[in-house]
């Protein structure tokens, strides 16, 4: 099973917010997912973002690819940093 994890937009029309979510690759953008790690809110200054750090390296640990806006929200929050530290310390 390949997984992702991606965002899954939520919200009304024209005011989206996100949901960044560990879904297998097959699945819909905003269909079935495994779990729900954190949250992404583009319309507020500055842009409001809250992920579970532990989760994401969990996942991160075990081989899900993250996409590459998903990618850029873990640089921000400095989860890319710490998990490629864990990565290269052994």
């Amino acid at each position: 099973m390949a997984v992702k994890i991606r965002l899954k937009r939520m919200g009304a029309k024209k005011r989206p917010f996100y949901r960044v979510v560990v879904a297998e690759s097959r699945s819909p953008r905003d269909g079935r997912f495994v779990e729900e790690i954190g949250t992404y809110n583009p319309l507020t200054e500055p842009a409001q973002i809250q992920i579970d750090e532990e989760r994401a390296l969990y996942w991160l640990g075990t081989g899900a690819q993250p996409s590459d806006k998903v990618r850029y929200l873990f640089h921000l929050e400095g989860i890319m940093k710490k998990f490629h530290e864990q990565k290269f310390q052994k």
